[in-house]
């Protein structure tokens, strides 16, 4: 049986392919220190797309993730959202990052505030959400993402899959023009992996736009429209999956794959 969104079309490095830029980086630089982790990075990545950010270990992915919500600031360049720059600081830029949802690494979920409280208090505080309107969307997305019967718990309650999905449900809660996923599922139990990269794959086939950092290279062939290899702090190369794991342009790419796909 064909997976429904095994086949991508469209040309895989520009981002119009899909729809309009939604996100934009020009030759953006970042440094720590002495050490030079984005070089002069350009990217676009078009409404409904779904971009997945692989290379080998420091080689600037998350940073670039977190730049575009500015949870990292940049040295040089601009990074636009649907057209509008990112602010330096103040409410626009507390605006800007409602239209920017961001699963972490380490779920990020409030302890102290039970699984329903963590998904319905972002549109309450910010979007203006009245209570009860707040409530059954959250319910609805906890049941999308399959952990509806887990809304009375607290986050310490539930498994790390459990935790990583209801972390989507919020993200999602505040309807946000892109999706960010910073390694998603690196701190989950090898067992948890695929219950939240199942879940990636449903909102990748509803037309969300996402930037996803991860080791899941399963999940890239799969949900991928675009590629981006990244190694030193560049991008490397960008192609569409079956193009970048089949054929690979770069050395670089060539012996990073080599690494990881034999085992």
């Amino acid at each position: 049986m064909d997976d429904p969104i095994e086949n991508r079309g469209g040309d895989p490095t520009a981002a119009g392919a899909l729809g309009d830029v939604l996100v934009e980086l020009r030759h953006v630089n970042k440094h720590f220190g002495q050490l030079h982790v984005l070089r002069d990075i350009d990217l676009e990545v078009g409404q409904g797309e779904v971009l997945v950010v692989i290379g080998p270990s420091g080689s600037g992915k998350s940073t670039l993730c977190r730049a575009i919500n500015r949870l990292e600031t940049i040295d040089s360049g601009t990074i636009l959202i649907d057209g509008v720059p990112l602010p330096e600081e103040g409410k626009g830029l507390a605006k800007l990052r409602s239209d920017v949802g961001m699963v972490f690494q380490s779920f990020n979920l409030f302890a102290h505030k039970t699984v329903l409280d963590n998904v319905t208090l972002g549109p309450i505080k910010v979007r203006g959400v009245k209570r009860e309107a707040a409530r059954k969307q959250a319910m609805e997305l906890l049941d999308r993402v399959g952990v509806a019967d887990q809304a009375a718990k607290l986050p310490a309650q539930l498994s790390g899959g459990q935790q990583q999905r209801v972390a989507i449900a919020r993200a999602l809660a505040m309807h946000p023009k892109v999706m960010l996923f910073d390694e998603p599922t690196s701190a989950l139990d090898p067992e948890m992996i695929n219950e939240v990269l199942d879940v990636m794959v449903q909102l990748a086939g509803e037309g969300i736009t996402m930037i996803v950092v991860t080791h899941e290279m399963g999940f890239a062939r799969k949900a991928a429209h675009r590629v981006v290899f990244m190694a030193d702090g560049q991008i490397v190369e960008q192609a569409t999956p079956e193009e970048f794991f089949t054929n690979p342009r770069s050395e670089r790419a060539k012996d990073f794959l080599s690494k990881i796909l034999t085992h």
